[in-house]
């Protein structure tokens, strides 16, 4: 079993699952090499569980790009910040930093605003409710 990580490697290697996991529909860690540690299985486990109702949120919040059209990595990027956002496990300005981070790590600068766009008009919408 691996050591625990910290939660930002612990959101990058659920975002790997989850890519893999969208590209390939293969289940969770299967071609993961190694163990994830808990949360990262968890974080994963629970966003692919939602991942429909999350990408009706991401649709509903971006006219402009509904999840259907965003690039696999920007998609479970966004899936899971809008997961930490409902589930606040985490502060908002957290998890829209968190995403962000990963976005302009692993996609563009571009994928950053966007991600920080769509996850800041649902942090509002949170807030508001």
């Amino acid at each position: 079993m691996n050591a625990p990580t910290g939660r930002r490697a612990g959101r990058r290697t659920a975002l790997f699952l989850l890519y893999q996991w969208d590209l390939t529909g293969q289940p969770l860690a299967s071609l993961y090499e190694g163990t994830p540690d808990e949360f990262a299985s968890s974080l994963a486990e629970a966003v692919a569980h939602r991942a429909e109702a999350i990408d009706l949120r991401i649709t509903e919040t971006s006219d402009e790009w509904p999840a259907g059209r965003l690039g696999t990595l920007e998609r479970n990027i966004l899936r899971i910040g809008v997961y930490e956002l409902e589930e606040r496990t985490v502060p908002p300005e957290v998890a829209i930093n968190e995403a962000v981070v990963l976005a302009k790590r692993y996609a563009s600068e571009d994928a950053g605003r966007l991600v920080n766009g769509i996850l800041g008009r649902i942090a509002r919408e949170e807030e508001a409710a």
